[in-house]
């Protein structure tokens, strides 16, 4: 039976990640990188397909830990368990590294009593469908297939059984046992035997320090905190590529096809990421991401792409893993993302704006400044053509509403970039440009009937993107039409409980072009909540964001939508997406209740 999405917590080095759960169980984990094939698949499968668990002995099921945490503001999870014979804590955590073998830490530290542990390590290389050859030499065990390598390094001997390297042991209170698995090249030689308890405090004074770093002192620290660490754990740190989730497949709707692979660096959600981070005193990241971008799009930065791989590569075909079954058997299993290849507008804003908003945070002025020119030379030709939207729809194209929203967006940014003297261009034409979008937009994605802006062109459906106009500057939060659009949204596009939907998967409109139905999603949520702080409903606007941080697990994890029928976690996890919605909501509540001298 597969564990709730909302069960699981992350570790990361910040080159790649894996998901543990309640039991203890490490059920993803895909190494060396976040897009490398998984060495434990059990997420997507079953136990066959690789997993690792270290947990209480003696039980006919996996016993689930009492309490877990994060240690700290850091990303050291710490999972307890109270048995009759004593407590016992086990330790989660991932050395960040530079060059160095990637390591995966498990530490078992006994509280109090003697607890006998159990641990069972089920390697299968390549998305759960190859098993390795194991030896074990001089008290290290090795497992090899094809290109990869495993090492294993525990201060308690192992043994093999069902294919399985397992280790039965009892920890009195006082007493550390520890197990590193380290991956290597398996034509290069053998990683370095490691400390586990010196990289254990390398680890924690290193989030310590990280965390320490942030300047947003309001009354959501903790959640800021939280998320801002969980998208640093999503930062691939040798490029500056932020990933929008560590999973591939976990389901929009569960038994559904809505199954994505996220392991990729999605020009939007990266740029607003670095937004988020940068206002909250990170500026780091933002000039290892503009850097990353400028490299990912040299050569062809009018073919700009939605999203490339996290060392910026262009090509991520996409394809099915048919001995997967799927998690809670969500079907197809997919790797790599066909939807890199789609047109979608809206990118050119994202980017434009993050450019923007690096300079006004003191980057250098000409960061990625001649490529935004390149890429509103390219707007200029085709900001009137239907694209596939933000929400990346397999369905026709459309003259999506949102996506010549942010193609006004950049525009208009690159016109202050040349009226602040950095760069050359042709102001005017420029000028004229920017008052042609919006005209089209106000006449043509405009319903004055309902008094909201629509979906697309000649639609009378409603889109969630709809929720960015005032964030975005295109219109002012007082302006009626605004209003009218937020109220719109919240009596057609709210679940019973109050969260929002992207827009309506049951209609006869054909959207997206897949079967099915999906749950509330949470950044639109937290838009909804920002939106309201933003018209002067600050109080509402404080519920509904108090309300979505109820639906964060323990850990202060989030998945990318709510389904409010089975009251769950679903999507991939945790999501970059929703976690950037929380900070910008977090800080703009904080505005609000500055500007009206509320504590």
């Amino acid at each position: 039976m597969s564990r709730r999405i909302e069960d699981f917590g992350l570790v990361s080095d910040m080159q790649t990640a894996a998901l543990i759960g309640r039991d203890g169980s490490v059920e993803w984990a895909c190494l060396p990188r976040f897009d490398s094939p998984a060495v434990f698949a059990r997420l997507l499968g079953t136990e066959d397909n690789g997993f690792w668990r270290i947990s209480p002995a003696g039980t006919t099921a996996p016993a689930v830990a009492d309490r877990r945490q994060y240690r700290g503001e850091s990303l050291v999870l710490e999972s307890q368990w109270v048995t009759a014979d004593g407590i016992v804590n086990v330790v989660d955590f991932m050395p960040p590294r530079d060059s160095g073998a990637p390591q995966l830490v498990r530490v078992v530290e006994g509280v109090s009593g003697r607890v006998h542990m159990s641990s069972r390590l089920r390697i299968r290389m390549e998305y759960g469908s190859v098993v390795p050859w194991v030896v074990t030499r001089g008290g290290r065990t090795q497992a090899v297939a094809g290109p990869h390598a495993l090492w294993l390094d525990g201060d308690v001997p192992t043994y093999g059984q069902d294919l399985t390297t397992c280790a039965d042991f009892t920890v009195s209170a006082g007493q550390r046992v520890a197990f590193v698995l380290s991956w290597q090249h398996s034509h290069a030689e053998a990683p370095a035997v490691p400390d586990a308890e010196k990289a254990l405090e390398e680890t924690e004074k290193y989030w310590a320090d990280w965390a320490s770093r942030c300047s947003y002192t309001g009354p959501y620290r903790e959640a800021v905190v939280r998320s801002l660490i969980t998208l640093k754990a999503l930062t691939y740190a040798p490029t500056g590529a932020i990933v929008a989730a560590p999973t591939t497949s976990l389901p929009e709707e569960i038994g559904g096809v809505r199954n994505w692979d996220y392991r990729y660096c999605w020009l939007r959600d990266a740029a607003i990421t670095l937004s988020s981070l940068l206002r909250t005193g990170y500026h780091e990241e933002a000039r290892a991401w503009s850097a990353w971008l400028v490299r990912a799009v040299a050569g062809d930065p009018e073919n700009l792409q939605i999203m490339y791989g996290i060392a910026g590569e262009r090509q991520l075909p996409e394809s099915e893993l048919d001995w997967l079954p799927g998690y809670e058997g969500s079907r197809p299993v997919r790797i790599g993302n066909g939807a890199a290849g789609q047109l979608q507008l809206d990118v050119y804003g994202e980017v434009a704006e993050t450019l923007h908003r690096a300079r006004q945070a003191g980057l250098p002025a000409e960061t990625g400044a001649r490529l935004q020119a390149r890429l509103i030379t390219f707007l200029e030709r085709h900001w009137h053509e239907p694209d596939e939207g933000i929400w990346e729809v397999r369905g026709p194209r459309r003259h999506f509403v949102h996506s010549k929203v942010m193609a006004w967006v950049a525009v208009d940014r690159t016109i202050q970039l040349i009226e602040s003297g950095v760069i050359d261009g042709p102001l005017e034409r420029w000028r004229v440009l920017r008052d042609d979008i919006h005209r089209d937009v106000c006449t043509k994605g405009y319903d004055p009937e309902r008094n909201t802006f629509t979906q697309s062109y000649g639609s009378s459906e409603l889109d969630a993107a709809l929720l960015l106009i005032p964030h975005m500057g295109f219109l002012p939060p007082s302006d009626p039409r605004v209003i009218g659009t937020i109220e719109a949204i919240q009596r057609e596009l709210l679940t019973p409980d109050g969260f929002v939907l992207r827009y309506p998967t049951s209609s006869d409109a054909d959207i997206d072009g897949l079967p099915g139905d999906e749950g509330a999603f949470l950044a639109c949520s937290f838009w909804l909540a920002e939106d309201l702080a933003m018209i002067g409903r600050a109080d509402e606007a404080r519920e509904l964001f108090e309300r979505l941080l109820a639906l964060r697990n323990d850990l202060g994890l989030l998945a990318e939508e709510w389904d409010p029928v089975a009251r769950r976690l679903v999507g991939n996890f945790p999501q970059a997406f929703s976690h950037v919605a929380l900070l910008d909501t977090a800080l703009r509540l904080g505005t609000t209740a500055a500007a009206t001298g509320q504590a």
